[in-house]
């Protein structure tokens, strides 16, 4: 019975981000599953185009939240992830204060007294008022929850992967002038990484781990199906089929489940029933993103178109 129900929820999510797009492979929809029973973010990794971002954006948008975005690169600090102070405010704070310093400092009969008047003002320069929240604050303090997409958390430094700890495990962060700001509901976090480093461990023991990889055929094609219905069904085997032959090439960049959605609407808007070699030959450029790889391809267009249609008549 509770293998029953866990099919059963795992399938809603599958329909769910169908409803929006997105064609989840079981693996997928599991670990969503999983991540919203446990509250434990999704480190999703795998090479660039195959839907790490967009899951973010289609579990959103099927769940009614908000998405808030932090992307990552080089030389990111707290104060473009977590929060900065608004110092034009407290400088402007600053300038009243001055000019009002005599209805300040009135009663008081020694320095010591105008100190400890004084100390009073100081602490509010650094108060909730003056901060200025970015992505990772903003993202704790939704009243509703949302979802928060860490991307290619791999460009970043490592530095700045120990500043997300607490935010990752508690789902709080800890503000030396402010105190600990805890999540008023946890937000689902997706991370996402095309590993061009190595993460560190403490970062992945607090999250699920999933890898998107090139989806097996008839998935891409039910994606394709989902993203660019106006396309024939033998155009989307033929196409798909095609770009499988050339993933078997040893190219500089392989071309991804984008490129794939990218082929098939220049195909539509050329008025394509069916691959032939001219048309291939004449869009490779949308499938490769490297002159090298369309030299390399260019010659086994003939070869793997006709792979792909006995594929398509066989398969």
């Amino acid at each position: 019975m509770a293998d029953q129900k866990a099919s059963t929820s795992i399938e809603a999510v599958e329909s769910g981000l169908a409803a929006q797009g997105y064609i989840a492979s079981r693996q997928i929809a599991t670990a969503v599953y999983l991540s919203q029973q446990i509250e434990k973010p999704i480190l999703v990794e795998g090479p660039a185009g195959v839907g790490k971002t967009e899951l973010a954006k289609a579990i959103a948008a099927w769940r009614g939240m908000k998405m808030i975005r932090l992307q990552c690169y080089e030389g990111l600090d707290e104060a473009k992830a977590l929060y900065e102070w608004k110092y034009a405010k407290q400088l402007l704070y600053t300038q009243i204060l001055k000019d009002k310093l005599g209805e300040v400092l009135e009663g008081a009969q020694t320095l010591h007294a105008a100190l400890d008047q004084l100390h009073d003002f100081g602490d509010v320069f650094f108060s909730k008022e003056f901060v200025e929240p970015r992505p990772l604050l903003q993202a704790l303090e939704q009243p509703g929850g949302c979802v928060l997409l860490i991307d290619e958390i791999d460009k970043s430094d490592a530095e700045f992967e120990s500043l997300l700890l607490e935010i990752l495990s508690d789902f709080q962060v800890t503000i030396p002038e402010l105190g600990t700001v805890s999540a008023i509901t946890p937000p689902t976090v997706i991370l996402t990484s095309n590993s061009e480093r190595d993460l560190g461990d403490a970062l992945k023991r607090r999250c699920l781990h999933l890898h998107i990889g090139f989806p097996e055929q008839r998935l891409e094609e039910r994606i394709v199906e989902s993203r660019v219905p106006s396309i024939s069904q033998t155009l989307r085997r033929q196409m798909v089929g095609f770009i499988h032959e050339i993933r078997t090439l040893d190219l500089k960049k392989l071309p991804s489940v984008s490129e794939t959605i990218d082929w098939a609407r220049v195909l539509v808007l050329l008025q394509a029933f069916e691959l032939d070699t001219e048309i291939v030959k004449d869009t490779l450029n949308v499938l490769l993103k490297y002159e090298a790889d369309i030299e390399a391809a260019a010659p086994q267009v003939t070869t793997f178109m006709a792979k792909a249609a006995r594929s398509n008549v066989f398969g």
